[in-house]
């Protein structure tokens, strides 16, 4: 069901009135953005119950066809609002009404061309782009710079991820979004010339959380960052002209009239506006019809823990029968199957996978040009042709998923292989999960088979790094309140091999627990999972936890925050019909104490999985008293999950 309702108010004031403020609220009357003219410049501003939140701060940009930064002139605002219902499965809560209120001012520049700044504003969210009409004979521009800036009060602090340096890394496939986070650096930390990714978060002390990021980025447009901190704020910042290796532009190629992506502010006074936000969805749509029912669910991948060896057929039989025994839909056949295994024996276990009830998720490199990435299959989906070849083969032979890894940067010119790649594979029937990739912007609700992306450090460091594996807990305690908090992340996790390798015997020690790894199943949202378990786990496992991940599901009708603190802690709910999970994580080095409000699950009898002082896990059935409090410890290192 979708219902618009839109009241047009005009306010009209004249240009000489530049000091004016044009000003619009939340429903509810908490959350206000002021836009004003100061010395031909435009200027916005966002406060939260009356406390400052967003300082004045820069809008406008440079064209080829004219500057809209400076000497610019107010015409007029209107005031508007709308009220929508939408239904997505492949988020954090399934059903979604999106109400805001809108203001949209029009200005011109000194060659008397118009533009307009929109701004809608929810009650905890802000979203606003431009919108650029032609002008007179000027029928398309190009974007090269973006002066939009965010002001925020000195004592912030920061929560964010530096952009990878462009061309480095292994197979110069940087960069990646796969960099750590520091917690709460003070502002004048963030120097990294590379600028930061988004999302980012920032802590206004006992005011405000504020989350940072962007949503509705197509092959229209380029996919934008935050610069460093510089003269008292962070502006967005478009692509390094080294990504892509050094190919395409960095600006924005649009025509005309056109519209940027969406920028996003959300607010709130504790993290659960944050974790429960859903303005990366509320104001885009879907950019095309769903060529199918496309069926989330959950997989096994032998590459993750078996590696580059795994890659052969009696292998993948052992996967096959893996996620046949623990009831999943899926198994992921990673790269180098084309080499190792052959098209023709692909074919043969494909059908194998089908009398099992499985189907089957492949792998792809996406790389023609853009970086050294060298795993088959290679140069399959960088050209048109050479995709839609594929694609049939893959439809005809039964798959029904690809994995897609190794792109090149944010440049509009791989935007425009993310949209190729998601359009011609929906002809085909086959979903898409992206690697190496950028965060998703709105594409869960504009593109009906995208499924994830990583744009994390994600399971794969743990086997690759130890400092990462030191770090997991932390960087699990953070994902819930920045990167999944905008959209699906495709993490790969779940871990229960106590060394992660094939022998697990020795090596790479895991130091987190089994009741970690199983929170994470829940605080960790992707709607089709790809769960690092291995076939030994049948056996050195306890039934408990297999049965805990047989049941797991990977969609959700309701996220709710229940505690946490950015790198220390993170506790979250999620439902799915009537069933909830409730799982959290520690990162300290302490046992934490946390007494949780359970409203949702008063009076029920629940079961829990938590760790022993000695980090063993176990299960227990308990009932949640009638107030729906809850005493728990979690133990440095572990986790927790209760479901009713």
């Amino acid at each position: 069901m979708k219902k618009l309702i839109v009241l047009y108010c005009l306010i009209v004031f004249s240009a000489v009135h530049s000091q004016n403020t044009m000003s619009v609220s939340s429903p509810n009357g908490d959350l206000k953005v002021n836009v004003v003219l100061k010395s031909g410049k435009m200027m916005y501003s966002v406060n939260y119950k009356d406390g400052i939140i967003v300082e004045d701060s820069p809008l406008g940009f440079i064209t080829n066809a004219g500057d809209f930064n400076t000497n610019m002139n107010f015409i007029n605002s209107t005031v508007s609002n709308v009220d929508e219902s939408y239904k997505q499965n492949k988020i954090k809560q399934s059903e979604v009404n999106y109400k805001a209120n809108i203001l949209k001012c029009l200005f011109t520049n000194s060659k008397d061309q118009k533009i307009a700044v929109l701004f809608q504003v929810s009650n905890n969210n802000i979203a606003f782009r431009y919108e650029l009409p032609a002008w007179g004979d000027t029928k398309v521009c190009v974007i090269s710079e973006e002066k939009t800036g965010f002001k925020f009060p000195s004592s912030t602090t920061t929560f964010l991820s530096p952009m990878m340096k462009s061309m480095t890394g292994f197979a110069r496939t940087a960069p990646s979004y796969e960099s750590g986070y520091e917690a709460d650096a003070p502002l004048d930390k963030n120097t990294s010339s590379n600028g930061y990714v988004f999302p980012g978060l920032f802590h206004l002390g006992n005011k405000a959380w504020v989350l940072l990021s962007e949503t509705g980025v197509s092959s229209l447009y380029t996919a934008s960052h935050l610069s460093a901190y510089k003269d008292g704020l962070f502006t967005v910042e478009y692509p390094n002209p080294e990504q892509n290796n050094g190919f395409g532009s960095s600006g924005a190629q649009i025509s005309l009239p056109g519209v940027t992506p969406w920028r996003t502010i959300t607010v709130g006074e504790t993290l659960k506006p944050i974790v429960e936000t859903t303005i990366p969805f509320d104001v885009v749509k879907a950019l095309y019809s769903a060529s199918q029912d496309y069926k989330m669910g959950r997989a096994t991948w032998s590459w993750i823990v078996w590696q580059d060896n795994s890659m052969n057929y009696e292998d993948q039989v052992k996967y096959i029968d893996l996620a046949a025994e623990m009831n999943y839909e899926y198994i992921l056949i990673d790269a180098w199957w084309d080499e190792r295994i052959g098209y023709e024996k692909m074919k043969e276990l494909i059908k194998y996978a089908k009398s099992k009830n499985v189907d089957v998720f492949l792998w792809y490199n996406s790389n023609g040009s853009a970086n050294d990435a060298f795993m088959t299959p290679l140069n399959k989906m960088n050209t048109a042709i050479a995709r839609k070849t594929e694609m049939k083969w893959l439809k005809d032979a039964g798959v029904k998923g690809l994995k897609v890894d190794f792109f090149g940067g944010d440049k509009q010119e791989t935007m425009r292989l993310y949209e190729d790649i998601l359009s011609d594979a929906n002809d085909y029937g086959l979903m898409i999960i992206f690697h190496g990739a950028t965060v998703p912007r709105g594409w869960e609700k504009m593109y009906p088979n995208y499924v994830g992306s990583e744009a994390v450090i994600a399971s794969e460091m743990l086997i690759f790094s130890q400092d990462v594996r030191e770090k997991e807990a932390y960087f699990a305690s953070l994902h819930p309140f920045i990167r999944n908090a905008v959209g699906s992340m495709e993490f790969g996790g779940v871990l229960l091999n106590k060394f992660l390798n094939k022998g697990n015997v020795k090596g790479q020690e895991r130091l987190t627990t089994d009741a970690f790894q199983l929170a994470t199943a829940v605080l960790f949202q992707n709607p089709v999972q790809m769960f690092a378990l291995t076939p030994n786990n049948l056996k050195d496992v306890p039934a408990f936890e297999l049965d805990f991940m047989k049941k797991i599901p990977t969609t959700w009708d309701e996220t709710v925050f229940i505690d946490g603190y950015p790198g220390k802690y993170s506790v979250i709910a999620r439902r799915q019909a009537e069933k909830w999970n409730i799982a959290g994580i520690n990162a300290e080095k302490t046992a934490k104490k946390l007494k949780l409000s359970l409203p949702m699950l008063s009076g029920k009898n629940c079961k829990i999985y938590n760790d022993k002082d000695d980090k063993q896990t176990y299960t227990s059935s308990i009932k949640i008293p009638k107030n729906g409090e809850l005493s728990i410890t979690i133990q440095p290192n572990g986790g927790f999950v209760i479901t009713n």
